[in-house]
């Protein structure tokens, strides 16, 4: 396997972006693979991959290379040097790559792996926190499943199209994909690509939406004609999920603090040709008093640490602090509080994060109860990304019984 040096070059500037200018990695990526419209798709993949191979594994890269967390432009090609020796490229004779130690590398490699932090690449904090939360044997399969690389996922937007007559168009053009046991709209892709480029894609046939995430605007039960309430909507890719199962019939209101999002969400309905979506900036309590005891469903996809979702956010593993997620559960414990008050007697609600960690899940639920014996709960669900091979999610489906 050859290394190019314009590709590389690339990578190298991205990682100085993500670890010294603290931008996020897909934003990163986004820009890394608009640099050269000549580059093929083999090119693109290098550069994307090598960009995330390389944060996620910067731990252990930088105790291999020796170069703690100084991000000079030197220690960088270090850190690389470490990624193509372990990778098994042939290194070129480049200034930059001058009298790399590879056989110390790999020995170094085979040394650490017998320490969790550096085999794994997580802070110390994480992984204390993953060992008193989920215990020693689950924590290090968790941690082990986050790190392998996410793939790409499809929702079938049944406002406009069946999964089978998906299939067969992105085959068309090039795209092959697989059904999966379990998820009614899901494809996932046999290789990776640029979905986004696709017909299918413009003309609002999917979404990029990972396996666990589409089981939990199923798991509301909501119905065609009901009123709905999102509450931390965002970009709204459960939002359109509820959309196709209400089959466009009833109201969803979607709301969020941020109305950057809110207008994402806005071009992403006109493209999925969802008409019963109304967005609402969460500007005040106001907001939430005039809709108290309206809804029959009530979302609740909370802000969380994002744990669970680290392979397809390998960067969150640095920027996360352990003062974060301590905050975060107060937050938690005030959204489902307040926002539980929206639902009316008869109806239920879902509070769901992307964490792993059972007191940002099953514990919250648990106080919420307990403060709140007007509600019961219905059901839960974990799910594992060791066991399901995709991103870690909780969810928890409450009634709201007087």
């Amino acid at each position: 396997m050859r290394l190019h040096r314009n590709l590389v070059y690339t990578v190298i500037d991205s990682i100085k972006l993500i670890f010294n200018e603290g931008e996020y990695a897909d934003k990163v990526v986004q820009k890394a693979l608009k640099r050269d419209a000549r580059w093929g798709a083999r090119d693109r993949k290098f550069v994307a991959e090598t960009i995330y191979e390389m944060v996620r594994w910067k731990r252990l890269y930088n105790e291999i290379a020796s170069t703690k967390s100084h991000y000079t432009t030197e220690n960088i090609w270090k850190n690389f040097a470490v990624f193509a020796v372990l990778k098994g490229y042939k290194l070129p004779d480049w200034n930059q790559l001058q009298g790399v130690p590879v056989r110390r590398i790999k020995g170094k490699f085979d040394e650490l792996q017998k320490t969790r932090v550096f085999k794994e690449s997580i802070p110390d904090w994480m992984d204390e926190i993953g060992v008193a939360e989920l215990g020693e044997k689950h924590w290090d399969k968790e941690i082990n499943a986050l790190n392998k690389q996410a793939e790409v996922i499809l929702r079938t937007n049944t406002l406009r199209t069946t999964k089978n007559s998906l299939q067969k168009k992105l085959a068309e053009e090039g795209i092959a994909t697989e059904f999966i046991s379990g998820y009614p709209d899901a494809l996932r892709l046999v290789e990776r690509a640029n979905v986004f480029r696709t017909k299918c894609f413009k003309d609002g046939l999917f979404e990029v939406q990972d396996a666990s995430s589409q089981l939990v605007a199923a798991y509301l039960d909501v119905k065609p004609g009901m009123r709905v309430i999102d509450t931390c909507a965002g970009a709204g890719g459960k939002t359109l999920h509820l959309a196709a199962l209400m089959e466009n019939k009833g109201q969803i209101i979607a709301t969020d603090i941020y109305e950057s999002k809110l207008k994402k969400l806005k071009i992403r309905t006109r493209r999925a040709g969802a008409h019963n979506i109304t967005t609402k900036v969460i500007e005040s309590s106001k907001v939430i008093k005039k809709m108290k005891g309206t809804a029959d469903r009530v979302l609740i996809d909370a802000p969380c640490s994002g744990i669970g979702v680290l392979r397809r956010n390998p960067d969150s593993k640095w920027k996360l602090q352990p003062e974060f997620v301590e905050n975060i559960i107060k937050t938690q414990a005030e959204i489902i509080e307040s926002y539980a008050k929206l639902v009316k007697n008869g109806g239920k609600l879902v509070y769901a994060t992307c964490s792993i960690l059972p007191s940002e899940n099953e514990k919250q639920v648990k106080n919420f109860i307990k403060n709140n014996p007007n509600y019961k709960l219905l059901k839960d669900r974990k799910v594992s990304p060791f066991k399901s091979g995709y991103d870690g999610f909780y969810m928890a489906l409450l009634e709201r019984i007087n």
